[in-house]
């Protein structure tokens, strides 16, 4: 085991502690989840990072990393963190930038031989999609349709014809936060959302065709619809430069909350307000107009992904349903089971997946016996999972559960020592297409920049926070 390790106390065959003491001011411990393989490739600041939340006011039980835990900005990636709603704290950092980016999955009733040539279908979808740092919305919006994105999330693009009803069912709470305050959005903000709505964007947002290659159980795969042979779409995106913004602006007004409140913080970073003051109320509710606005936006591009799939193939929206959507940078007022019996709190989630057990509150009726579908994405080159939520990870982390891979190495080291060229011609050579706006962003997303996939999700399954429904094999990339 590492250097990296001491000081870590082994609680299973999956589990780590840190112990209160680790360092100073920690009010409980840190508990992370990895195989030893996993271990070999932590970063101490990571670890630093999962103590550092554990001094929070206000933090329930223990701060809690997934398997994909790596260093991050305030709270690590792979971060969770419950805290009380009286004495507790809400921190940008336990959100992050890109609020409410998450991921969604659409089935087809395609197979890959179906799709003819892959070149011809990955352009059309890469031209009906914009993509990348400067992508600009196709949608003529205005201001109110702005404001109504804010308010009312997926639901305003059902509304506007870019979806069904049932799409919203198949959406984490909807597709809306309905404490969302789109007064408490800057102008700033406001101004880099209105020609960003149904965009990728970059850095490691992604449009991926896959083919469900592996179902490990059929019942709960055909709960949520999906077929071994089939094709399926996973997005990847958030709310663009309207959610960097709110962060933005936030962690300004937070920074002198912290001064203002006495809150002693170990990490300039982790800047916070007490949930019930002014200040964390007006970052709560622009934070969730913010992850509003990221289900719209990928609600759009769903759309604009069936218009492509339904002209070419004579499909109708109905023949590809959302198998779900569900966000991993959030914070949300939930209630769990605690040792002194329910509790409301504020769950942060940053790079972490909301994994609902069977028979929670707020699932659709159809997957209620099932449990939440989790959706973990691979790194291009590298298979996604489908997993279902779990009564284990509502007792032990909050009902949540690892957002993907998690990052290896930094994306200027990526490009320093990879060519976005060769690992283009790599993954083509293993019949995965790439389509991406330069080199760059395809060597700064590569496979070996991630941990392994398939590693990672083994772990979520054996410490029962998922447990495994259906194995996706990716043949079509396109990159923001």
């Amino acid at each position: 085991m590492s250097d990296t390790m001491k000081g870590v106390t082994r609680a299973g065959p999956f589990e780590w502690e840190l112990p209160v003491g680790y360092v100073p001011g920690m009010r409980v411990p840190g508990r992370f989840f990895l195989s030893e393989v996993l271990a070999e490739t932590l970063e101490a600041g990571a670890l630093r990072q999962l103590a550092h939340v554990a001094t929070l006011p206000g933090i329930r039980c223990c701060s809690l990393a997934m398997p994909d835990i790596h260093w991050g900005y305030g709270f690590p990636i792979g971060g969770v963190g419950a805290f009380d709603l009286t004495e507790g704290v809400i921190s940008p950092g336990g959100v992050g930038f890109d609020i409410n980016c998450g991921v969604r999955l659409v089935s087809t009733p395609l197979t890959e031989a179906d799709l003819g040539a892959k070149t011809a279908v990955i352009e059309e979808l890469y031209q009906a999609v914009p993509t990348g740092v400067g992508a600009r919305s196709r949608q003529r919006l205005g201001r109110e349709d702005l404001r109504s994105m804010l308010s009312d999330g997926a639901r305003w693009a059902v509304e506007s014809g870019l979806g069904t009803e049932r799409d919203l069912v198949r959406c984490e709470g909807s597709g809306r936060m309905e404490e969302a305050d789109p007064t408490q959005v800057s102008a700033k903000a406001l101004q880099r959302g209105l020609p960003q709505s149904g965009t990728l964007g970059a850095g490691n947002h992604f449009l991926e065709l896959q083919v469900v290659d592996t179902i490990f159980n059929p019942e709960a795969a055909a709960a949520f619809g999906v077929e071994a042979g089939s094709v399926a779409v996973m997005i990847h995106c958030g709310s663009r430069g309207l959610g960097h913004q709110v962060c933005t602006d936030y962690i300004q007004v937070l920074e002198a909350a912290t001064k203002r409140y006495r809150i002693d913080l170990p990490d300039r970073q982790l800047a916070c307000a007490p949930i019930d003051s002014p200040e964390g109320r007006s970052y709560f509710g622009a934070m969730a107009a913010a992850a509003n606005y990221a289900w719209a936006n990928r609600q759009a591009i769903t759309h604009q992904v069936r218009e492509v799939l339904g002209r070419r193939f004579d499909l109708a929206d109905g023949e590809m349903p959302l198998v779900y959507d569900v966000a991993h940078n959030i914070a949300k007022i939930e209630e769990h089971e605690l040792p002194g019996g329910r509790e409301r709190v504020c769950v942060h989630r940053k790079g972490a997946t909301r994994a609902f057990g069977p028979g929670t509150p707020g699932l659709p009726p159809d997957l209620a016996a099932q449990g939440q579908p989790v959706i973990i994405p691979g790194s291009m080159g590298t298979p996604s999972f489908l997993l279902q939520g779990t009564a284990e990870a509502m007792r032990r982390t909050f009902g949540s559960t690892c957002h993907g891979a998690g990052r290896v190495m930094s994306r200027s080291g990526a490009k320093k020592h990879l060519s976005g060229g060769a690992v283009k011609e790599v993954l083509r050579r293993e019949g995965i297409l790439v389509r991406a706006p330069n080199d760059a962003a395809i060597a700064e997303e590569a496979p070996s920049v991630y941990k392994d996939s398939t590693e990672v999700v083994r772990v979520v399954h054996e410490v029962g926070f998922g447990r495994l429904v259906a194995r996706l094999r990716p043949i079509g990339v396109i990159k923001g």
